[in-house]
């Protein structure tokens, strides 16, 4: 059985002309329940009757209920048939373009290899938790496609950057603003050269890097394997479930934000002694305006009504020594959450929340001011090349270290099973 190339070509499913304006929605993982239903409020065709189903269901279902996966498979269901949604008649790449401000990033929708992702070719820097595995790995099974994209970072490849060029010089499928006026731009590439193009320049590639979509990626390595023993003697290994849907970007286009983090207490602290203990590990000065960091080991925190930059005074780990513990999320956690607040584990800590760098340091400040905080951290953003050190090392990085942005949005290319 022949091995599926890095990047495949995929019978995508995607909005019939004219109504991706109508479908696409926000990523399933980015709003609640309540968010969701608020969102789809007279929008019949917003996918998030697929992606968060439970929305056409009683207020207060259980999101894991087998009664949100049969009602996403009959919306997608009543979506192909309607015309809503179109399969492709033959597979396909697509140049895909995210555009956030001034921020454009071009990359591919394209059918990952699930083999590479098992092998560790499809390199990962997170741990997966297996409630939200389940969650997908449910969705998938009964929608029978993969509807939502994972993120790859590739480094540039030029003959991948020569296909998408000439792509994008013709008309898109669509142009479409998502959420926060993010524009989503599709355009199909169908011409047997390029596939072969691409294709072979994946292959060439010895590792490529999850961004962002761990779950997603799990999620069609276990469908897959279930796949392979239903169906027995009839399994090709040349299906699409032998590939996951991800949006794969050149390293050099994309945008990590900071990801940053408030606390609830100061652990029995006072404000004072709270300064007086990070000052044994940091230069501590008070600023006017927001402290944001402008470089790495820079470290902003708000407290009691103020700013102040943190900068360490202490050794701390070179990337060489382990990328993991050189992280500037990691410097924070051992210097400040763990050793003065006591908050050990990022995972399981309830004392620690995390706000997303797109949000602002606004945000920051708005969360302790109420009360609900006791103090925040700004940190710098963590880097792709920090990134791609921990995962080239076989590590993971701590929770909540890398925030990207512009999302994608569901709803624009889905990847079916068979």
């Amino acid at each position: 059985m022949a091995k599926l190339p890095l990047f495949s070509p995929i019978f995508g499913i995607r909005p019939a002309p004219g109504k991706a304006q109508e479908i696409i929605a926000p990523p399933y993982d980015v709003m609640d329940s309540d968010e969701a239903r608020e969102q789809a409020k007279g929008k019949p065709n917003s996918f998030l009757h697929v992606s968060k189903a439970e929305i056409d269901l009683p207020p207060g279902t259980d999101v894991h209920d087998e009664k949100v996966y049969l009602k996403a498979a009959e919306n997608f269901e009543k979506m192909l048939k309607s015309g809503l949604l179109i399969r492709e008649a033959k597979p396909c790449f697509y140049a895909y373009r995210l555009q956030m401000g001034t921020h454009i990033q071009t990359g591919l929708m394209v059918g990952a290899c699930v083999d590479d992702y098992d092998n560790g070719r499809i390199r990962k820097h997170e741990f997966t938790r297996p409630v939200k595995e389940d969650d997908r790995v449910n969705q998938i099974k009964y929608v029978k496609a993969q509807t939502g994209p994972g993120i790859i970072a590739y480094k540039q490849v030029p003959e991948i950057d020569a296909v998408i060029k000439k792509n994008v010089k013709k008309e898109p499928l669509f142009s479409a603003t998502g959420s926060g006026g993010v524009i989503h731009t599709l355009w199909l590439i169908d011409d047997a050269a390029d596939i072969k193009t691409i294709s072979d320049a994946s292959e060439k590639q010895k590792t490529v890097y999850i961004a962002d979509g761990h779950h997603r990626s799990a999620a069609a390595s276990r469908v897959k394997k279930y796949m392979v023993e239903t169906r027995g003697n009839a399994h090709t290994g040349t299906e699409p479930y032998n590939v996951y849907l991800a949006a794969a970007f050149p390293v050099n286009e994309m945008k990590i934000w900071d990801y940053n983090r408030v606390v609830k207490d100061l652990n029995g602290l006072t404000p004072e002694k709270f300064l007086a203990e990070v000052k044994k590990s940091f230069d501590v000065k008070e600023v006017q305006g927001q402290a944001k960091p402008a470089a790495r080991r820079e470290f902003g925190l708000y407290l009691g009504g103020k700013w102040y930059l943190m900068k360490p005074t202490v050794k701390t780990p070179a990337k060489e020594e382990d990328p993991v513990k050189a992280l500037d999320v990691s410097v924070l956690s051992d210097l400040v959450l763990d050793k003065v607040l006591g908050i050990k584990d990022l995972r399981k800590s309830d004392r620690v929340d995390f706000v997303g760098g797109i949000r602002g340091l606004g945000e920051l400040e708005k969360r302790v001011n109420s009360g609900e905080m006791a103090a925040a951290f700004a940190l710098h953003a963590t880097s792709l090349d920090e990134l791609i050190s921990v995962a080239d090392d076989n590590q993971v990085m701590p929770p909540k270290s890398t925030w990207f942005e512009p999302k994608l949005a569901d709803g624009v290319v889905s990847n079916p099973l068979l």
